[in-house]
């Protein structure tokens, strides 16, 4: 696994004063689709953390709460492929798109889109940065605080803080055997104006698919595979 490092961020160039710029009208990239996009990827980057199995999980009866939060709490990093479809009220058919994942403890996410067009999302500690159409745009998450129920969550998660991740959501676990589906339902009002559900299945330790309910009717399937080790 090829390590990612915190120093990448510091690296990018922040845009300047005020924010945000006026972006080209005939350009269809809005701070809206910046901060859905960022909301998307902070749940499914870190969940695919859990798609890298370091060893296979006892099989069980039942699935509870603290067997899943102590499986997915052990993957710190990780590195998958994804493949994207996206159902959108805007258009006639669904979207597709695929690339790859990175997560690095504690707070280093990154989308690479690579198909259809390249796009790349990088959230790092509380600054977002994304790059498309040769263009870069960094801006402070703390200023959304719609975007902050989605950091605290991901950080319980993976610390396997089912308290915590109570606190935010209405957490649901069903399976037995291999299999299971977590369901998170924000309690936050702000969130779900924005996403109405999000679940997440998997087998044993390995994530396999994220889809996320928007509140608008829009939704989204992202299914999972482990990247090569050697890359």
């Amino acid at each position: 696994m090829i390590a990612v490092r915190r120093s990448l961020a510091s690296s990018m160039s922040s845009l300047p004063r005020p924010w945000p710029p006026r972006l080209p009208s005939s350009s269809s990239f809005t701070l809206l689709h910046a901060l859905r996009g960022a909301a998307r990827t902070l749940v499914i980057a870190a969940a695919a953390a859990c798609a890298l199995p370091a060893h296979a999980a006892d099989a069980g009866p039942a699935w509870t709460l603290d067997r899943l939060m102590a499986t997915l709490a052990q993957h710190k990093s990780g590195r998958a492929t994804f493949t994207e479809t996206k159902t959108l009220s805007i258009a006639a058919e669904p979207l597709e798109s695929s690339g790859e994942l990175v997560f690095v403890a504690p707070d280093h996410l990154e989308k690479h889109t690579l198909r259809p067009k390249p796009e790349h999302l990088v959230v790092d500690g509380d600054m977002l940065t994304v790059e498309r159409n040769d263009r870069k745009y960094t801006l402070a998450l703390a200023r959304y605080p719609e975007l902050g129920t989605f950091i605290d969550s991901i950080r319980a998660t993976l610390a396997g803080n089912r308290y915590a991740l109570e606190q935010l959501y209405k957490v649901v676990v069903d399976g037995h055997g291999d299999d299971w589906t977590l369901t998170l339902t924000p309690l936050d009002a702000r969130m779900l104006k924005v996403v109405s559900s999000i679940t997440l299945d998997g087998t044993r330790d390995v994530l396999r698919s994220v889809a996320i309910r928007q509140a608008d009717g829009d939704h989204s399937t992202m299914r999972l595979q482990p990247a090569p080790a050697n890359r």
